[in-house]
């Protein structure tokens, strides 16, 4: 990646901190508290540290002036990213697996686009300064799970971690060990660009079977084990802006039409893996419209496809352990949870 815009996007974050709004006029009227945000996050013109938590501690706003205390012990610990003497009644760490697909399939029914987006996204609520370590499976050299593909490789590309992990000690023997920052962070970040099976197939038609009426049908499939199930199923298919009087079946969840969206909206709140189901709307088209089907065909939009596969990753990344160790000797509960959900998923209409 290009470190000096991580560094901005950094910037950025800092600033919308201090000043929630991130505007000309808030630039400001705060130049001065810039100029001393600056003076921190940059040593002779190189980044140093930039967590917004630990800026606050010593860069205060006040109604006129600025104090600048002594920099916090995490300043001059080399631990940026978390702040000295934090406390909580209950020590808990949440680890969430999430991955995004996007897809984009042509009207013939090619996948032109496909892209998995992965984030090991932690919250932390732990006592003092806790080193954690996390273990995963050797996916992180991954080996795809799927046996019957004779080895074929779902590799994670573009590896990025926190600032707080020990790059070295990952290099030498694959721990992923840190002193996490406190609240919500991504550890890790990733992306898997091998072909994988798309999760959720959408196969669709359009018929004109006269000038007044256009018919659809939808075929979804989950291509994934029986054992999941993906949830909040929706399907947007656009249609006409003067379609009127729709008459659908589908056989399962809940189909709606919502004019003001141009689409119908098929809703599934649970389905399994290994499935099909069907879904036929059918509509009328003012008879003026229809003369107009000799013009220049305009671009539609495409069928979208929104879910949620919980307890499922396409990497097939598991946490193998999650430890906590603070020099207070506490017990800390871990929580881990694996969620693959749809990011821009998209179906080319065929249009006849």
């Amino acid at each position: 990646g290009y470190p000096q815009f991580t560094f901005l996007h950094h910037l950025v974050e800092i600033f919308v901190h201090y000043f929630k709004e991130l505007e000309e006029e808030s630039i400001r009227d705060n130049f001065v508290i810039i100029y001393e945000l600056l003076d921190e996050v940059m040593d002779n013109g190189y980044p140093q540290f930039t967590e917004a938590k630990i800026l606050s501690e010593f860069i205060t706003v006040g109604a006129h002036q600025l104090e600048t205390p002594k920099a916090p012990m995490a300043v001059t610990n080399a631990v940026s990213w978390r702040s000295e003497g934090l406390k909580y009644q209950k020590n808990e760490v949440f680890l969430d697996c999430i991955e995004s697909v996007n897809i984009v399939v042509n009207s013939a029914g090619q996948v032109v686009n496909s892209e998995v987006q992965g984030a090991l996204r932690m919250r932390t609520y732990l006592t003092g300064m806790p080193e954690c370590k996390l273990g995963l499976n050797d996916k992180v050299m991954l080996q795809a799970q799927n046996k019957s593909a004779k080895g074929k490789q779902v590799e994670l590309e573009d590896i990025k971690f926190h600032q707080c992990v020990r790059l070295a000690r990952f290099e030498n023997d694959r721990t992923i060990s840190f002193i996490p920052p406190d609240g919500q962070f991504d550890l890790m970040n990733y992306r898997i660009t091998t072909p994988t099976k798309p999760l959720i197939w959408i196969e669709a038609h359009v018929e004109r079977p006269s000038r007044s009426r256009v018919e659809y049908t939808v075929k979804l499939k989950t291509q994934f084990k029986e054992r999941s199930s993906a949830t909040g199923v929706e399907i947007k298919l656009p249609v006409p802006a003067d379609a009127t009087t729709p008459e659908v079946k589908a056989g399962m969840g809940t189909v709606t039409y919502a004019p003001e969206q141009e689409a119908m909206l098929w809703k599934i709140k649970s389905i399994q893996g290994g499935k099909e189901v069907t879904m036929r709307a059918k509509f009328s088209l003012p008879s003026v419209s229809a003369s107009d089907d000799d013009g220049p065909a305009q671009k539609k939009p495409p069928i979208t496809v929104k879910y949620e596969i919980p307890y499922f990753t396409v990497s097939g990344v598991q946490v193998r352990y999650l430890k906590v160790i603070e020099k207070s000797g506490y017990q800390a509960l871990p929580w881990v949870r694996y969620i693959t959900r749809s990011g821009n998923y998209e179906f080319r209409l065929d249009h006849k």
